[in-house]
């Protein structure tokens, strides 16, 4: 078997566990009484997992697999934040519905065998150096 061949599978298997933890996330949400808007959002100022609403709050959330819940709580550098800060301003400037809600930066670490953690406000854009 080739290495590229090899790191073509991981490439693979680590999307599909990705996809997987951004359904759970999903789901974990939805249990917790947040609607869901939107899935895997794509714009030309980067992309951001999940966007979901609950009361007055609009939550930008990043969803992070891990081996183990505390290797997630870092997996957000300040470039990435900066660019899903930017993907969800242009996204939610494009909904007037979504102009008087209060935007909110979540993450949600899952791993095997833990419940899903979810870090309320886990990052404001601007907060790092």
């Amino acid at each position: 078997m080739s290495r590229a061949r090899t790191a073509r599978e991981k490439r693979v298997q680590a999307e599909r566990r990705g996809r997987l933890g951004e359904s759970v996330a999903a789901l974990w949400l939805q249990l917790k009484g947040y609607r869901l808007l939107a899935r895997r959002v794509r714009t030309r100022w980067g992309e951001f997992d999940l966007a979901a609403r609950r009361g007055g709050v609009l939550a930008i959330v990043e969803v992070k697999t891990r081996a183990r819940p505390e290797l997630g709580y870092d997996a957000v550098p300040a470039a990435a934040q900066a660019r899903i800060a930017a993907a969800a301003e242009a996204w939610a400037g494009a909904r007037p519905a979504l102009a008087k809600l209060d935007l909110r930066f979540d993450l949600v670490i899952i791993a095997p065998w833990s419940r899903p953690i979810h870090v309320r406000d886990a990052w404001r854009p601007g907060d790092r150096p």
